[in-house]
């Protein structure tokens, strides 16, 4: 099990860097009491204050986009950016009763609502964010593990299962550290697997080290690619499951970075409306590079899947401004493609990742 102390003590101080009279807004649902708790002590420990606990009780997502008026839709309560506004530092727990609860809502109105919160997003990205998982029994029937194997595997994610897992981030940065030193001066980045041939350019563009401080669990190097750049043709092999809907075995064909092929062995309906999202929706916002060697398969929650060391993501849709890129979209949906069976990542002919035989 995870202890909810120790890992609300891993959010404080190494996600959030939370000081004295801060003001933090938390996000979940009723699974993470425990979490919850453990941060609201944590927090108030610190001479901080919890700005406001947000729970989201099932089925009030679903009603929002079944009953929702077009003007709901297209709009949102002022209150809620002021909140954001006036919070120093935004938690987001992951912690789902039921991880297919949108899966009958349409695509469109999802994708009409976040174009509507663009506001909201915007704000959130200029303080402190982590968005983080707590262990329930949807995510482990989801990852196909028991309830406990589960937990332990997220912990080990988390490296709670280390001596000092603050330490242990800040090795991993470190390392991640190095690779970003590698890649800063590259220039063409081609990605080779089973169906995948793709190139894209990076030149000019700013590599992030994602040390735990706003994934929790993390791992990885990202960076916005060029927007025109992409070309071939890459398959996403692990599946995805945005928003509840399960979508399997992608395949992406893109041109000049635009994507102009697109197919899904399951959930292609989802694929075609998210692609369809707005103009931005069809080029790339990130190129990331998975090293956490504490994630070791597939779980369905792409917060874990993206980090598996051995793999490489691209999004669709909307860009980081810290990396360079430029693409603004409502989408980000990161896609995973498994280098671990003889695929390999070059930076200018040098190989950064190479597995198989």
């Amino acid at each position: 099990m995870i202890d909810p102390d120790a890992f609300a003590k891993l959010i404080c101080e190494w996600c959030l860097d939370v000081h004295e009279r801060d003001y933090v807004l938390v996000f979940t649902t009723p699974s993470a009491a425990p979490l919850v708790r453990g941060v609201h002590r944590e927090l108030i420990r610190r001479g901080a204050w919890p700005l406001g606990l947000r729970i989201d009780l099932p089925g009030l997502a679903e009603d929002f986009y079944q009953l929702a008026s077009d003007e709901l839709l297209d709009d949102y309560p002022p209150l809620d950016l002021v909140e954001i506004e006036r919070a120093d530092a935004c938690l987001y727990i992951d912690a789902p009763e039921n991880t297919r609860a949108l899966a009958d809502v349409d695509p469109a109105a999802i994708a009409r609502a976040a174009l509507a919160r663009a506001a909201i997003r915007e704000a959130r990205t200029n303080r402190r964010w982590c968005i983080t998982v707590w262990p329930t029994p949807a995510l482990a029937q989801q990852a196909g593990m028991s309830d406990d194997t589960y937990a332990s595997f997220v912990n080990r994610a988390l490296f709670l299962d280390r001596p000092d897992p603050v330490a242990a981030w800040r090795e991993l940065n470190d390392r991640q550290a190095t690779l970003v030193d590698r890649l800063s001066e590259a220039r063409e980045i081609h990605i080779e697997a089973d169906g995948t041939d793709l190139t894209l350019r990076v030149d000019g563009r700013t590599w992030i080290n994602s040390n735990g401080r706003r994934n929790m669990p993390s791992g990885e190097v990202f960076t916005g690619p060029l927007e025109d750049s992409a070309n071939g043709t890459i398959r996403f092999t692990v599946p995805s499951s945005p928003r509840g809907v399960q979508v399997e075995d992608v395949t992406l064909t893109f041109e000049d970075g635009k994507v102009t092929g697109a197919t899904a062995q399951r959930g292609q309906a989802y694929l075609d409306a998210a692609l369809d999202s707005d103009p931005g929706a069809r080029f790339l916002g990130e190129l990331g590079i998975g090293t956490n060697t504490g994630i070791d398969r597939a779980t369905g929650s792409v917060l874990l899947d993206e980090k598996i060391a051995g793999t490489v993501h691209l999004a669709l849709g909307r860009s980081y401004p810290e990396t360079g890129g430029r693409n603004q979209s409502s989408l980000h949906w990161d896609l995973i493609c498994d280098l671990r069976q003889g695929g390999r990542l070059t930076a200018d002919g040098e190989v950064i990742e190479a597995t198989g035989p």
